[in-house]
């Protein structure tokens, strides 16, 4: 079985944390208890040695880990029913429901994006990580476009790189936002919360959103949101810091005295319009997918409110 191996400086917000905190921080799809088992086999050591999952690290301890690389293992093909956008001997559009994660991972070895992908068409099987050039969160729903070629497959990596995309998404944020508006800030991993995200004083990545209202509701806004970027949890992180957090975001949301008519179970966030070259003909085209039913109904009853 191939090995991933990582390694990590613990950095000031990481120091005085148990070891198993800072790996599962690290690698988050990989379960505390699956860390602890790892330490005592003695896959994890901490400036060389051998150590013990309680162990409380120091400021400049080097962490160094290997897993089993799941992700270049062969996933099999599941017969899960894709919601189909556009397809082509190039490539596949889809609209990607709420609760689907992308790709294969620890934690998640059956069920993914790339097990439908396989059994739609074993093209998929021969391009390097099933074809996927974009990812959505497991809880975002929309459209997405994946390679059946590894031509296609650089050829769109090139347009996301280059910014040649354009990447609109639905969101439903809390309170009151300003009619439109531009959000420039760089968003790295947060210094003391190793699972989020933050926008970052210094360091974190280049990253730009755009949005504008569409609907004002008494506690609600919904929001059309263009992003530039395509940072980890951009538009989530984005609106946070803008004071408007996405409704249902447990991650980024705060607590809030006053209920919707719904409740979400998820975040409120669809990616709903998706533009590209097509890697083959160069023609533009232009995808967009429907909302979902949770989060159709969730604006009926705020309409009606």
């Amino acid at each position: 079985m191939s090995v991933a191996n990582q390694s990590l400086s613990v950095d000031a917000g990481q120091a005085g944390l148990r070891l198993d905190a800072v790996l599962a921080a690290a690698e988050p799809e990989v379960s505390r208890s699956m860390w602890k088992a790892l330490v005592l086999e003695g896959r994890v050591t901490v400036n060389g040695a051998c150590s013990k999952p309680n162990q409380k690290l120091r400021r400049g301890d080097r962490v160094d880990w290997s897993l089993p690389d799941r992700a270049q293992e062969e996933p099999l093909p599941e017969a899960i029913p894709l919601e189909i956008l556009y397809e082509d001997s190039s490539v596949l559009v889809l609209d990607k429901p709420p609760g689907m994660v992308v790709h294969p991972a620890a934690g998640n070895d059956s069920g993914t994006l790339v097990h439908a992908l396989l059994y739609h068409d074993p093209a998929f099987g021969k391009v390097e990580r099933g074809g996927i050039v974009h990812r959505l969160d497991k809880d975002t729903s929309g459209v997405m476009v994946v390679a059946k070629s590894e031509a296609a497959m650089a050829e769109l990596q090139r347009q996301f790189k280059a910014r040649a995309t354009e990447k609109e998404y639905l969101a439903l944020v809390w309170g009151t936002p300003p009619p439109e508006g531009r959000i420039e800030a760089p968003i790295g991993r947060h210094p003391v919360q190793r699972k989020k995200m933050a926008v970052l004083g210094e360091g974190g990545r280049a990253a730009a959103s755009n949005y504008a209202t569409e609907e004002q509701f008494t506690e609600a806004a919904l929001v059309r949101v263009r992003i530039e970027t395509g940072r980890t949890h951009q538009i989530r992180v984005h609106m946070a810091h803008l004071g408007h957090p996405v409704v249902g975001d447990t991650v980024y949301g705060r607590a809030r005295r006053n209920r919707l008519p719904l409740e979400p179970s998820r975040q409120m966030l669809h990616a709903a319009r998706l533009a590209f070259d097509h890697p083959s003909t160069g023609k533009r085209l232009v995808i967009e997918a429907p909302l979902p039913e949770d989060m159709r109904r969730l604006l009926e009853c705020l309409r009606g409110e």
